[in-house]
């Protein structure tokens, strides 16, 4: 072997040794998720549809478990990172502490997790989903939309994740209605649809005649009821066409994009991606009305069209609010 020869692979080797960018950009990155609800709860459906398409695209081998019980998160936590995944995603807000301490235990592993704190240095990062701008353009849809004034809001809890997006969807109704009054309630539960259900009937039973699903279950009162739904996070129009008006759409992609490039490079660190999921970013959209573009009314349309032109623009911020609503006007 010449002496060039020698120093050029003890110097490729030297930089694969301190940039673990370079040594990763050669194979698949290794990625792994635990979630606490099933694949298709709303929320982890779009986390979860964003690695399954960059495994699709051949980047990431990816491992998931899914209905993992708040005292088990820790246990799979630490096997998947005893594992050697490079990544680990998931959602930590019930177990916000030992997924910490996971993260702190393993400090060349990158975390990403749905959280309402801080990014945590060297490898815990947080992402949130801040689709206020479609909630607030699907509220004048709605408040467009109902004829009795009265709109049912069903959530699983009052955190700010959730709060936030009803708050945005009241002011967005309000805009468009004044005269619209809100009966909003929390089922405590991420996951379970008949309680939901059951909270949305005893709205239309106090005459609502439009209600916003933040969870599932809601839909199928109002379609039972002959009434109108506003979605959340994902678009069920193709399952309720006559029943979901809007949606607003939560897209995870340019979040985990995001990710896996850093991580790829070696330069992952412990930043906030919240920003990823705003309109700007593409992380959320106004679903398209599809089977209600002809009976949601023109003008309507037409002031939701020039609100989405202006907040892309940069002329209109939707206000974040994470307190908890309240029932009323």
């Amino acid at each position: 072997m010449t002496p060039t020869r020698r120093h050029l692979l003890a110097l490729a080797a030297a930089l694969a040794a301190a940039s673990p960018g370079l040594a990763l950009a050669q194979g698949k990155l290794k990625v792994a998720a635990i979630y606490t609800v099933p694949f298709e709860q709303q929320w982890v459906s779009r986390i979860h549809k964003a690695l399954k398409a960059a495994e699709a695209r051949g980047e990431i081998e990816y491992k998931a478990s899914e209905n993992v019980a708040n005292a088990d998160y820790e246990r799979v936590m630490r096997e998947y990172a005893t594992g050697g995944n490079q990544l680990i995603v998931g959602e930590s807000f019930a177990v916000e502490a030992a997924a910490r301490k996971v993260a702190k235990d393993f400090p060349k592993t990158a975390f990403l997790m749905g959280s309402s704190g801080k990014p945590q240095a060297p490898n815990f990062s947080v992402f949130d989903n801040y689709i206020q701008e479609p909630a607030y353009l699907s509220g004048m849809i709605a408040g467009g939309m109902t004829k009795s004034n009265k709109i049912g809001m069903v959530g699983g809890f009052p955190i700010p994740e959730v709060n936030r997006l009803m708050h945005a969807f009241m002011a967005g109704a309000r805009e468009v209605n004044p005269n619209v009054q809100f009966m909003v309630t929390f089922i405590n539960s991420w996951f379970d649809p008949p309680k939901a259900k059951e909270a949305a009937f005893a709205m239309i039973d106090q005459g609502a005649d439009l209600l916003y699903a933040e969870r599932f279950g809601v839909s199928d009162a109002a379609r039972e009821r002959g009434k109108l739904a506003v979605g959340n996070v994902i678009n069920t129009q193709d399952k309720y066409p006559d029943t979901v008006v809007a949606s607003a759409l939560w897209n995870m992609e340019p979040t985990i994009d995001a990710a896996l490039k850093k991580v790829k490079e070696g330069k992952f660190a412990a930043e906030d991606y919240g920003h990823y999921s705003m309109m700007k970013f593409k992380g959320s959209e106004l679903a398209p009305l599809g089977t209600f573009e002809k009976k949601v009314p023109a003008d309507v349309v037409a002031k939701v069209k020039a609100k989405e032109k202006a907040i892309q623009e940069g002329r209109f911020a939707v206000k974040v609010d994470d307190s908890q609503p309240k029932s009323g006007k």
